[in-house]
């Protein structure tokens, strides 16, 4: 079990952010080194789930549940890089399966799986959405109104257990340095900081998320400008996956900066 912070420790909401995003981008080489090929499989699930049928949503969620797999690799290997060194990382992330990577995904169900499970109840049930009907330009349909009143709570559940989970997520880099965690220790070691760890992690992964659909639609018209034709689909992944894994080392950094400050005996 990871001891319990001593009373009065207080995080930095600014320290810990520019910590993360200097240490990803002053160790860009290992970086590349240790997300190459959970970004290839990466890559190789969005291509099949667009051969597949890439206008299902449930298509999408399973491509999402199943790219959690290379994303623990990543994630797993990197909290340990920002905790013990380079030389304690142990084997290259998308090479292989331990029983670390395996306590980290059953961790990391209890943080995320219900979160995930509402995320995808309402997807399902909301189902897609017209966009002229966002501007008002086509009368509200009663079928539609009738599944957004139905994902209301599906909607406002997600939002809590999200924040919730953003809370208690640092314990991630305890398992991934062989620390045994649960969520209510995590809880309990956060106290007093509650809101500070979630700001951060908010901040994180929204930026993440925007630099992810810039990079996107930046990548996409430089394709189309080049006419590149059906290779831009692929080019554009390739792209935002990365940016989305750089968006993880930074989360996954600060989760380890947390836990690092937060378990000092």
């Amino acid at each position: 079990m990871a001891p319990l912070n001593t009373p009065g420790v207080k995080l930095s909401f600014g320290g810990i952010l520019s910590q993360s995003f200097r240490f990803v981008f002053g160790n860009l080489r290992l970086f590349f080194h240790l997300v190459t090929i959970p970004w290839i499989v990466s890559l190789v699930l969005r291509i099949v789930g667009s051969l597949i049928d890439e206008d299902s949503l449930v298509t999408v969620l399973l491509e999402k549940a199943v790219d959690i797999v290379p994303t623990i690799m990543f994630m797993v290997a990197w909290m340990r890089l920002v905790q013990l060194g380079p030389n304690k990382i142990g084997r290259l992330p998308g090479t292989g399966w331990s029983a670390r990577e395996t306590a980290f995904l059953a961790h990391f169900l209890k943080i995320g799986g219900i979160t995930f499970l509402l995320l995808a109840a309402f997807a399902l049930t909301v189902g897609s959405i017209d966009a002229a009907m966002l501007g008002g330009a086509a009368p509200v349909d009663p079928e539609m109104a009738r599944r957004e009143a139905l994902a209301a709570p599906f909607g406002a559940g997600f939002m809590v257990s999200a924040l919730l989970a953003l809370r208690v997520s640092f314990g991630l880099a305890a398992t991934a340095v062989d620390v045994p965690s649960t969520p209510r220790q995590s809880w309990v070691l956060s106290r007093g900081n509650g809101w500070t760890i979630m700001g951060i992690l908010f901040v994180i992964f929204l930026t993440a998320a925007v630099a992810t659909m810039m990079s996107a639609l930046l990548s996409l018209s430089l394709m189309r400008a080049l006419g590149a034709g059906s290779a831009a689909a692929i080019v554009v992944w390739t792209i935002a996956i990365l940016v989305s894994y750089a968006g993880a080392a930074v989360a996954a950094t600060a989760q380890a900066l947390i836990f690092r400050a937060l378990s000092k005996p």
